[in-house]
């Protein structure tokens, strides 16, 4: 064979095996079950299986230790009782009957049955435990038996991997004796996690062996409406399963002193079977091991957890809920603006937000602040050139030792609150008409002559031009009584036109206006101006002799419920508030009578 028909052989066997392999790759990465064609979350369960299967069972009385005789009892053509007894010994393969024969592979062709002690009668119990290793939502528990049914027994589960138990099911041939229990109770939806009793099984004849199966939601009322009924979805929760048989179906010769027929009741079972579904609240498509070797959900749509039962780090932007049919509930991110890596909810501002959002950023970094982290901390001002998210989107105020009245600064502009004569968005210089003194309280004095006496270096550069008055304030006689409005009443809200709890965060004059930057918290009120009706960043109005009144009376870093007029013809952005305003320091207590105010409001019945 020559090289070139040997290449091209290669060839051939490669281009189709890859095209044999390129058959198994929907195989190999298969969609996932919790999004759909275009990666929107859905509800995704896991497998129903058998949930008892190969797990250990835990028996309080087995046969065979020490070796002990057994005897099984049938009826000839003259209905005369006929035992044939063997010997059950747990160290001989072939006559063991151990509880691991209960969750092995059934086969109707060749039954492995576990067996209790002959005759263990009531009052004495004889109890089978089953743990799941994790919640499951069930559908049925199947017990199939190799003698005889029970007279009496019940099913119980635990939602606490054992520590406490709540009854699922009884049977008896005497419910009322038995467990006090009526077996023509119902179940309604006042009490549909209630165990019920039935008869129905026990009063039959004794020698036959059959299944008994109990359907956690049969006659349940709310069973066809299980996505919206919390109660039923924990009905079936469970992570360990008891049964415990209270009390042998026999003939009644056990009195007679005969060892044989006393050895022919017990209670023997070959399968013990539980079907249901990993419990992942519709947030997860399977259960695996983790590294501890415990069964958790691969949980999606943003959640954690062994069951998916909260949202997972960083994701508490809307409360955890179980996935539905219609909506899958999916865990969302909070908007931290890059600026934080943990947050919390609130559900108080996840009803303010129309149940949109209740996240809160906790430990904003970059020297910003904020539910967002969305604006400058003290001493910082925002960077209009670079974005949001930028980490040095805040840079610090710098305002001037001793130009500045302070070291916060406007966290919009940056301007520093300057002192008399001073200017500069620094406060480093001093203003037209001013030149520098020595005093470190007012750096700056009026003088009528233009001079230039230091120079940058030196900090503060004074600059003289025309003379510029003085700041008018209205005088103390002339301000008139002003009220204290801090009762707040039905009749005040309903005569303003908005109401809104805000933060002052700094000041700045503007002509004959005292301009506030504040950060709305909530609205209470909407105002007729369309560009004041948004929370966040904003500005408060008020004017210069409404303020040197001290009425209303307002001071940076503090929180304010301010109720006020607002009128369209003012192009201002934000509100106004003036000296007929109500302005008082916020309490937690007027969340509580701004509620009402709403929907007195929002009905139409609204004081005028």
């Amino acid at each position: 064979m020559s090289v070139h028909l040997l290449f091209g052989l290669l060839v051939v066997h490669f281009v189709e095996g890859s095209q044999y392999l390129s058959l198994f790759a929907p195989q190999q990465n298969p969609p996932d079950p919790c999004y759909d064609d275009v990666k929107e979350p859905r509800r995704c369960i896991p497998d129903f299986v058998n949930a008892a299967f190969s797990k250990d069972v835990v028996a309080t009385s087995t046969c065979g230790s020490p070796p002990s005789r057994y005897c099984k009892s049938t009826t000839d053509r003259e209905g005369k009782v006929i035992r044939n007894c063997f010997i059950c010994d747990a160290n001989n393969p072939q006559r063991r009957h151990p509880p691991s024969y209960l969750t092995d592979l059934n086969n109707p062709n060749n039954l492995t049955c576990w067996m209790s002690e002959p005759f263990v009668q009531y009052p004495q119990n004889v109890t089978l435990t089953l743990s799941l290793g994790k919640k499951y939502e069930l559908t049925y528990i199947s017990l199939q038996f190799c003698s005889a049914r029970p007279d009496s027994m019940a099913i119980y589960k635990s939602v606490d991997y054992g520590k406490t138990w709540i009854p699922f099911q009884y049977y008896s041939s005497d419910c009322k004796k038995m467990y006090a229990k009526s077996p023509k109770a119902l179940v309604t939806k006042a009490n549909e996690q209630e165990a019920l009793c039935t008869e129905a099984y026990s009063n039959i004849d004794p020698l036959s062996g059959a299944r008994v199966a109990f359907s956690t939601l049969e006659g349940r009322p709310s069973a066809y409406d299980f996505d919206n009924s919390p109660v039923l979805q924990d009905w079936v929760t469970a992570t360990d399963i008891k049964v415990v048989f209270n009390k042998l179906n026999t003939y009644g010769d056990e009195s007679n002193n005969d060892d044989a027929a006393r050895e022919s009741y017990y209670y023997a079972l070959s399968d013990f079977a539980v079907g249901g579904r990993c419990k992942c609240n519709g947030h997860a498509s399977r259960c695996t091991p983790n590294r501890d070797g415990r069964l958790q959900c691969d949980c999606k749509h943003n959640t954690a957890g062994y069951d998916c039962e909260k949202c997972k780090p960083f994701h508490f932007d809307r409360p955890w809920a179980r996935a539905t049919a219609r909506e899958a509930n999916e865990c969302v991110a909070c908007n931290c603006n890059l600026h934080a890596q943990s947050c919390r909810f609130s559900k108080e501002l996840y009803i303010l937000s129309g149940f949109q959002s209740g996240g809160v950023c906790l430990r904003c970094k970059h020297s910003t602040a904020g539910r967002y982290c969305h604006y400058c901390k003290e001493g910082f001002f925002r960077d209009p050139i670079k974005p949001l998210t930028h980490r040095k989107t805040c840079k610090a105020c710098d305002c001037h030792p001793v130009g500045a009245l302070g070291k916060t600064c406007n966290q919009t502009t940056g301007q520093c609150p300057c002192k008399d004569g001073v200017a500069g968005l620094t406060c480093n210089k001093c203003a037209p008409g001013y030149q520098q003194s020595k005093s470190p309280i007012a750096p700056c004095i009026r003088q009528k002559a233009v001079n230039i006496t230091t120079s940058p270096k030196e900090g503060l550069v004074d600059t003289t031009a025309h003379q510029i008055p003085s700041v008018s304030t209205r005088p103390p006689d002339k301000c008139g009584s002003c009220k204290k409005r801090k009762k707040l009443t039905a009749k005040k809200y309903c005569r303003r036109d908005y109401a809104v709890q805000v933060e002052v965060v700094a000041r700045e004059t503007v002509e004959d206006w005292i301009k506030f930057t504040v950060n709305v918290i909530s609205i209470y009120k909407k105002s007729k101006i369309a560009n004041s009706n948004k929370r966040g960043e904003t500005y408060l109005w008020v004017p210069k002799e409404d303020l040197a009144c001290k009425c209303p009376r307002i001071k940076t870093r503090r929180r304010y419920l301010i109720l006020g007029k607002q009128s369209r013809d003012d192009n201002r952005t934000g509100y106004i508030a003036d000296r007929k305003s109500i302005v008082i320091p916020w309490k937690e207590k007027w969340q509580q009578y701004l509620r009402k105010f709403m929907k007195r409001d929002r009905h139409g019945r609204c004081l005028t």
